[in-house]
């Protein structure tokens, strides 16, 4: 069985970023678009492509090792004779359309870093290194922040008492801490959501699930991670209360791990046993019974609670994933 978290090639992010901006400059340089005596800093390169200055004071080196460019007093300039006059710092605006990475970075890198840390969680706390993060994908740390904050909105990440990002481990002790405090807000969710649901949206929700029950013992991964996300996502989700839709969010970490655990172990049940619970629930709902129908989900999530623990001890029995620079696991860890 393949190990959890081990593409089998590396995907989402640009390896050799310093790379494609070092053959960039040379081309600009060869065709005298960045003509001799050009000024060249890796801010104002980084700044063009879209990349961290990492990649660019690599493509700095690297051109000056092939005499493309010599060091000046700051940063560097284009070899060769210069004109009279040297050529404007924008000169460089031609790159602006060369851009290497989109401007919206965090959203390509998001769902892999964020299945990196879930497809480790079930081994070890990890300390989340921003400056390795930002080095590895070759992005700024700007981007990199704008990861962290969403990892940490959805429970993935915390602050320890050092300042330092914390990937929690999922031990019995923490998966049941969420499931205790999932118990307790979502319930309350449910029953501010439950005036403000349109005519038929539940129905709609329950012939989905009746429809996936009639094939209950072929249902993958990402069919079961939608019916998750029908009830806990999509209907709590008409909650007006922001404030404790924010914590309901935080606590719901595992639905985040689901994905990847129904996807390592599929058929831990031979049908799953969350389907029929949440048949209970939309039932008592759509009959507007909604103190019933809370009711029905505290019991569902305590009832989840040992399932959860077993998909996890499950995976802890694979091999370790491949190391990566930017997940550092606690001593004392794994």
């Amino acid at each position: 069985m393949t190990p959890p978290g081990s593409p089998a090639a590396p995907a989402g992010a640009e390896p050799k970023l310093h790379v494609k901006t070092t053959e960039l400059l040379a081309v600009r340089i060869a065709n005298g678009t960045l003509p001799a005596g050009t000024p060249l800093m890796a801010s104002r390169i980084a700044n063009m492509l879209g990349t961290s200055r990492g990649p660019a004071r690599q493509a700095l080196a690297r051109l000056e090792a092939r005499g493309l460019i010599r060091r000046a007093s700051r940063g560097y300039v284009v070899a060769g004779v210069a004109a009279d006059r040297a050529p404007a710092d924008g000169t460089l605006a031609s790159l602006g359309g060369q851009r290497l990475v989109p401007a919206a970075s965090w959203q390509r890198l998001y769902p892999e870093v964020e299945r990196a840390i879930v497809a480790r969680s079930a081994f070890s706390d990890w300390r989340l290194v921003e400056v390795e993060l930002a080095v590895h994908y070759g992005v700024s740390r700007t981007v990199v922040r704008e990861v962290i904050a969403r990892l940490h909105q959805r429970g993935l990440l915390r602050r320890d008492d050092r300042g330092r990002w914390i990937a929690p481990a999922l031990t019995a002790a923490h998966v049941g801490d969420l499931y205790d405090v999932r118990a307790l807000l979502e319930p309350a969710a449910l029953l501010l959501a439950a005036p403000r649901l349109a005519p038929g949206f539940v129905a709609g929700l329950r012939a989905r699930l009746e429809a996936a029950i009639a094939r209950a013992t072929t249902l993958d991964g990402p069919a079961l991670d939608e019916l998750e996300a029908d009830l806990h996502v999509r209907l709590l989700g008409h909650c007006p209360n922001e404030t404790l839709m924010e914590a309901v969010r935080l606590h719901q970490s595992l639905l985040v791990a689901h994905s990847f655990l129904y996807a390592f172990a599929p058929r831990l049940f031979p049908t799953e046993p969350f389907l029929p619970e949440h048949r209970e629930i939309l039932e008592r709902l759509e009959s507007g019974r909604a103190a019933a129908a809370a009711a029905a989900l505290r019991g569902h999530l305590r009832a989840s609670l040992a399932r959860a623990v077993a998909r996890v001890e499950q995976v802890r029995q694979a091999p370790q994933p491949v190391a990566l620079p930017y997940l550092q696991p606690l001593p004392g860890q794994g």
